[in-house]
């Protein structure tokens, strides 16, 4: 189940978003991220590569140490041995691309020209071991409208020790500050930021249901890589091993590619995460994933599925039937389940027309689905959860992990279990909604005591001694049968019905003899405030 989480210091946010509105005129809010994140990705790559760079200087003078040595030529080797670095995650980090030169060097004229250069030499540095990081940092302060006292002032703000990960090892005072940063630009950006970011709260409740412990991690939608962050983070609440986790992700943006790419090494974490529109240019067509955690585009039509070839292995039969221009959702669900391996999981957040369209090309999916015991679990959210569309959304847990052969989760083929989130969550803003630590341990309870095997406890992530039962108007598991009986909805409102109201022990005849006569008073006091407005009106 879920875990607390460090709450961030208010006024340290605020501080950031400060900084980022420094910006304001010479650049648009919905471009802050483009400047600002890569100046915090290679602050981190150079702190890192001076922390090691110490912590080896200290072992080489340490006589206790097996690094001791007095040799000079010997230590000035190991201190220049890339080796000695990339063995911790670290690069060598030539000195004009160090964070202590940009900040030596902030209030000069040609700033610009320096935060470029530096760029150059970063990515440079990185492409030599990781050649999928090439490009990663482009040149854009000498082309942009900034002023080098903006950028200079931006370096300054950014130096600041509590944004320092050598200051404050423990924090991971780079990461929220990058998350911080991609969920504001979020807001900024408005309906166009869906490509790049999905809401903290949901991603933690997709992850904790379907418990990423080890295995392969799929994304084929990944925006800035938040779905790989919130199972890293899940690994660590609960003692795994990153070591154990493969990411694989595509995004069709090259840009937020970069985020993405950018958010993972800020990590150390491995990743082949590829740029390509999932839908026409599956970039992984042999990749079988054990763990598929997506936020696809909703409703996206004209998405061209005349080039699909005739046999595309991912459609579960003939194109004309089950691809249609008119929505992509259903499409989705096909490339995803063809991810899976055998005993693979996907947590994929759907707009609620996927639960009940009757289109071509979608109902006769969503019933091939229901008919051939592929989805496992529905979650209904509610309202204003995302910052970036007022378009009602719902979770699909789909498993080809549902026969309980691997003795961890029991045989749940005949069933689909229905989960009505909505009317949990607490509203943040006034215009956003975010789950509680509660609601997510609530659902993701639910659904595992749902799922998981009971003599099992000691093998699983999730183990407790809760037991399922179904609670009128938040959870129902369905059969099979009764969900084809209504016509392959899959809207939870219709299986888990309203919540049971307490008795008060009035009889319902006393309760409407009571409420007319309070009516009936509540009229003649209207009729006499009515009458005293009128003579205030002649009196005027």
């Amino acid at each position: 189940m879920s875990k607390n989480t460090v709450k961030a210091d208010i006024n340290f946010e605020q501080e950031l978003w400060k900084a980022a509105n420094e910006l304001r005129g010479a650049v648009a809010e919905n471009q802050y991220k483009d400047y600002v994140l890569p100046m915090i990705f290679l602050k981190h790559m150079s702190e890192r590569y001076e922390m090691r760079r110490e912590e080896l200087t200290t072992l080489l003078h340490d006589k206790n140490s097996t690094y001791f040595t007095s040799d000079d030529e010997e230590i000035n080797y190991v201190l220049e041995d890339a080796d000695e670095y990339l063995s911790k995650n670290v690069y060598i980090i030539p000195k004009e691309a160090t964070w202590e030169y940009l900040k030596a060097n902030a209030e000069q004229d040609n700033i610009k020209v320096i935060v470029d250069d530096a760029f150059d030499v970063m990515d440079a540095t990185l492409a030599v071991s990781r050649p999928d990081l090439k490009g990663i940092l482009p040149r854009i302060f000498v082309k942009s409208q900034l002023t080098a006292r903006q950028v200079g002032g931006l370096i300054n703000l950014l130096s600041n020790p509590k944004l320092s990960q050598k200051e404050n090892p423990e924090s991971d005072v780079l990461g929220r500050v990058y998350e911080y940063y991609i969920g504001k630009f979020a807001l900024a950006e408005g309906s166009g930021a869906g490509q790049f970011f999905t809401p903290g709260s949901i991603v933690r409740l997709m992850v904790e249901m379907i418990e990423p412990y080890e295995g392969k991690i799929f994304d084929a939608a990944c925006g800035s890589g938040g779905m790989f962050v919130q199972s890293l983070k899940f690994l660590e609440s609960h003692g795994g091993d990153k070591r154990k986790i493969s990411i694989y992700g595509q995004e069709r943006y090259d840009g937020t590619l970069r985020l993405c790419k950018m958010n993972l090494a800020l990590r150390d974490l491995s990743f082949d995460v590829r740029l390509g529109d999932s839908l026409l240019q599956d970039k992984f067509p042999d990749l079988k994933a054990d763990f598929i955690i997506v936020n696809p585009p909703f409703n996206v039509s004209q998405w061209h599925p005349e080039d699909l070839p005739e046999n595309d292995p991912r459609l579960f039969g003939p194109k004309e039937e089950f691809a249609t221009d008119g929505n992509a959702n259903f499409m989705w669900m096909q490339t995803f389940w063809s991810h899976l391996s055998d005993i693979g999981t996907a947590s994929v957040v759907m707009a609620n027309g996927a639960m009940t369209s009757n289109n071509k090309g979608e109902k006769n999916v969503r019933e091939f689905m229901v008919n051939n015991s592929m989805i496992d679990c529905i979650v209904r959210l509610p309202d204003k959860l995302f910052l970036t569309t007022g378009i009602p959304a719902c979770i699909f847990i789909l498993s080809k992990n549902r026969d309980g052969k691997d003795g961890k989760h029991r045989e749940r083929t005949n069933e689909i279990l229905f989960i009505d989130t909505s009317k949990m969550g607490t509203m943040e803003s006034r215009k956003l909604r975010v789950f509680t630590d509660a609601d997510i341990d609530k659902v993701a309870e639910t659904y595992h005591a749902w799922r998981n095997n009971p003599d099992c406890h000691a093998e699983l992530v999730s183990a407790s001694n809760t037991t399922y039962s179904n609670i009128d108007g938040y959870c129902y598991a369905a059969s099979i049968e009764e969900v084809q009986k209504q016509d392959y909805k899959l809207t939870p409102g219709i299986y888990v019905g309203t919540e049971e109201v307490e008795d008060d022990g009035i009889l319902f005849e006393d309760k409407m003899a009571s409420l007319q006569v309070i009516l009936q008073e509540q009229f003649a006091k209207g009729n006499e405030l009515q009458q005293k407005i009128l003579e205030n009106f002649d009196k005027l």
